[in-house]
């Protein structure tokens, strides 16, 4: 996890410990980082987040795959159908008395906000 030029990463974590800087090591399926021309997509990639005194910063390490800049827009779409999560829309159908699929286009509408979204039904 900490390179250290040779020393003891224990006491690396140690030190860092005291100065109050805290290390998580992140659990990341996939890091994309998007730039104006392309997208860096990290798969498998060891992510580290590090928070020193209120400020978090974070470590990728991996090899990424560049790809154009929307090359994967038909899952970002279907991503983004399914980023509204079902009870979001079990509430708003529940609410405002209309059927799911609604419902879903209307959280989809509002940006998953679920009082405009009824608001919009009702």
């Amino acid at each position: 996890m900490f390179g250290g030029g040779g020393m003891n990463p224990r006491k690396m974590k140690q030190m860092m410990k005291q100065m109050g800087i805290d290390v998580t090591e992140l659990d990341a399926e996939e890091v994309v980082i998007k730039t104006a021309d392309e997208e860096l997509v990290f798969t498998d990639a060891q992510v580290t987040r590090m928070d020193a005194q209120g400020q978090e910063t974070y470590q990728i390490v991996g090899e990424p795959e560049t790809r154009e800049l929307g090359a994967g827009d038909d899952d970002a779409d279907e991503a983004a159908a399914d980023a509204i999560p079902a009870d979001d829309v079990a509430i708003v159908a529940q609410r405002a008395g209309v059927p799911e699929d609604e419902a879903r286009e209307a959280l989809e509408a509002e940006d998953g906000d679920l009082a405009a979204a009824i608001a919009r039904l009702e």
